[in-house]
């Protein structure tokens, strides 16, 4: 499995399994199938409604715990909860978390980012980050945060590269992990014709071509499935290596065109919604 290095000396696996979107029992079956296949790391989050499948995913792999690179992330309105991290620790059934983010900033967001740092601090989270932070709201977060996040987990693909977050957070060494890796479904980047081609000389699908290219950016990816086998496809991309020049025909796709477009609306919304975490 390739790896990145985090600025606190970390490495984190390049390919991952995610679990947005996933029923409880999809995603129990998803992680254990994919733990077994070689997968190491995992995301979920308190929103997904699904961290006490991905623990009992986990224990049915047999895949010691040491192994796995685990990612959650705290929701707005668990900020304020000074319980938070314990009950998400509780509900994933593990000691600790590779990585913890703040999922939005959303509602007393600065709140949810002490609780990363005190959690960092006593060992609960070996890494910390921050979820769908740009402009304004990372601007703000650079001037008071007293431990620097590892990670940054944002939209990105061949159409939304993220050249200028990635400039501004060159300088701390953050990383990024990309949500809506191939596009959010849009066929139209599935099918661009640079990835038809790849994919025929690479003998790979246009969906690894571009889960290949996020690898090659640097990028922790984690494509998310309830299909083995293509929970299977998406980590079979570490065989081969695009050429600078098919780095370069891929960058000319870049669209400044995102799937997601976040509202204060939405923001307001979700410093208030409560996940349904019995539903688990």
């Amino acid at each position: 499995m390739e790896t990145i290095q985090l600025n606190n000396g970390l490495t984190c696996p390049v390919i991952g399994i995610g679990t947005f979107m996933l029923s409880p029992a999809d995603a129990q079956n998803s992680v254990r199938e994919a733990l077994k296949m070689g997968y190491r790391l995992i995301d979920t989050a308190n929103a997904y409604v699904n961290e006490r499948a991905v623990g009992r995913g986990i224990k049915e792999s047999q895949v010691p715990r040491e192994e796995i690179f685990l990612s959650t992330k705290l929701w707005p309105s668990e900020y304020e909860n000074q319980s938070a991290v314990d009950e998400t620790l509780a509900r994933l059934g593990v000691e600790y978390v590779d990585l913890l983010y703040i999922h939005q900033p959303a509602g007393n967001w600065l709140a949810g980012y002490r609780q990363l740092e005190k959690a960092y601090r006593e060992g609960k989270a070996k890494a910390i980050g921050i979820s769908n932070f740009e402009g304004k709201y990372l601007d703000e977060l650079k001037g008071k945060w007293d431990i620097v996040p590892q990670f940054i987990q944002v939209e990105a693909h061949p159409y939304f590269p993220q050249e200028e977050l990635r400039a501004t957070l060159a300088p701390y060494g953050i990383r990024l992990m990309s949500w809506y890796p191939l596009g959010h479904g849009d066929r139209s980047l599935i099918e661009e014709p640079v990835f038809t081609s790849l994919g025929e000389k690479y003998g790979k699908t246009p969906a690894q071509v571009i889960l290949r290219w996020h690898t090659q950016m640097g990028f922790a990816v984690i494509p998310g499935s309830r299909n083995v086998s293509h929970i299977r496809d998406n980590l079979n991309i570490l065989d081969f290596t695009l050429t600078e020049d098919e780095m370069a025909d891929i960058a000319k796709l870049n669209k400044n065109k995102r799937y997601y477009i976040r509202t204060d609306e939405a923001l307001a919304g979700f410093a208030h919604w409560q996940p349904a975490y019995e539903a688990e």
